[in-house]
């Protein structure tokens, strides 16, 4: 039996055994690939002539277009649906040449407003404006931009919830007619699942605090701070995190409206809760102040809707995995099995029926980028044993993949992926 894309996860995400593993690259922010390393797996692949450049989709990690080509090659089975603008507060429009540090050709945004420092680091700005405070930079001979904060101390008796919802306001005309006409497209031109990110909702996510999007970020934005704030100032957190929830809601029912059922796959939280030793915050406290509005959000989407709902946390999060059971996610993504306790058999045994794995297909930390073509044979076909019986399983490695990453271990990774990614697993 042969299926589709579509059929092939749509089975996958029920825990039945597809035809074969499906595979996942670039469906999401948090599954695709450094430009620098797109261009290297084109040219190796001859996709394109020499000196090609690939666009750059996501500047905030750097994350390399994935077009339906390098899809095809490697067998992908996910579309991906982004937002119309980046993190920084610019539209993904009006490309435009620019070169990275190791001299890769790539096209950024118009709105890819950078300016070298006097000690060769690159700078970004929010929105564009360079009247602005910088709000990225981009250490010299770097490969990504580190969010800069840009908050003064906080003082409690200014503190005002409104000022943390800043960004989460209502969805604009235009991004609705973006993922209508994206999702639709998607449908009509080819077979795949479609994954759709709308952030709106990924309440607490650390990428998002620093507000790198805004001109003149207030509220909580130092990345201490506000994990601190989840112990001394709990209530605070809380009342953000409800008007966040309820703006996101109001969004989320729009954007139904506009794609329909036609969207397979929601991602709805990047919050990270592991570290590599363990959470990075006590149990009790996802339990009291993020599990309630993930419940929310769930509840909402299972009632009114077909998808099937994500939540992206790196680490070690096997102590939560049943807290987001449930709190209602249908996947879990990246499935860090690097971190301690997240062992790819143990968390197929005690979670493998009651959630999706998808990722933790190869370590992205050690395997992939710094071990042989061989060790990462090896690792790929564990996973796959480990994770693959009875479905419930989607392939990519442990997160993105990284710049500086070999080709012939990518090559290896794909290749070991068809030769025993096909139901019966042997």
């Amino acid at each position: 039996m042969t299926m589709t894309s579509r059929e092939r996860v749509k089975w996958a995400l029920a825990h039945r055994e597809p035809d074969r593993v499906p595979v996942d690259l670039g469906g999401a922010l948090m599954s695709g690939m450094h430009v620098s390393t797109v261009y290297a797996l084109r040219q190796a692949l001859g996709l394109d002539p020499p000196g090609t450049p690939v666009k750059v989709v996501e500047p905030y990690q750097m994350l390399g277009e994935i077009k339906p080509d390098l899809q095809n090659a490697v067998h992908a089975d996910i579309v991906g649906i982004i937002g119309r603008q980046t993190f920084y507060g610019f539209a993904n429009e009006g490309w435009e040449p620019w070169t990275l540090f190791g001299g890769t050709p790539v096209l950024v945004p118009a709105g890819f407003n950078t300016e070298p420092t006097p000690e060769g680091d690159i700078l970004l700005y929010p929105q564009a404006d360079r009247t602005a405070p910088a709000s990225g930079r981009m250490p010299k001979d770097g490969f990504y931009f580190d969010a800069i904060i840009r908050q003064p101390p906080v003082d409690d008796a200014r503190l005002k919830i409104e000022d943390n919802l800043e960004e989460f306001g209502p969805i604009a005309d235009a991004d609705l007619a973006h993922y209508q006409r994206e999702v639709k497209a998607a449908r009509a031109n080819t077979d795949k699942a479609i994954f759709l990110s709308y952030g709106g909702l990924s309440i607490g996510d650390i990428a998002i605090v620093p507000g790198v999007g805004l001109k003149h970020p207030k509220g909580i934005r130092d990345i201490e701070e506000w994990y601190l704030s989840a112990v001394t100032r709990p209530a605070h957190i809380y009342k953000i995190f409800e008007g966040q929830c309820e703006i996101g809601l109001k969004n989320l029912a729009r954007i139904y409206e506009a794609v329909g059922d036609d969207v397979d796959i929601l991602f709805i939280s990047g919050t990270d809760f592991g570290a590599q030793g363990g959470t990075i915050i006590n149990p009790s406290i996802y339990r009291e102040l993020y599990q309630p509005f993930h419940k929310q959000v769930n509840e909402w989407v299972h009632r009114h809707t077909p998808w099937k709902t994500l939540i992206h946390s790196c680490g070690s999060v096997r102590a939560l995995i049943g807290d987001f059971i449930a709190a209602g996610f249908d996947i879990l993504n990246p499935v860090q099995c690097s971190a301690a306790g997240m062992g790819p058999r143990e968390l197929k045994k005690e979670f493998g029926d009651r959630i999706v794995f998808w990722g933790g297909g190869v370590d992205t930390q050690r395997t992939l980028p710094f071990g042989t073509p061989d060790e990462v044979r090896q690792e790929v076909r564990e996973r796959i044993l480990a994770f693959a019986p009875g479905g419930g399983f989607v392939f990519n490695p442990v997160h993105n993949i990284q710049a500086g990453t070999p080709v012939a271990n990518l090559v290896a990774m794909y290749e070991t992926l068809q030769e025993y990614g096909r139901y019966p697993i042997r």
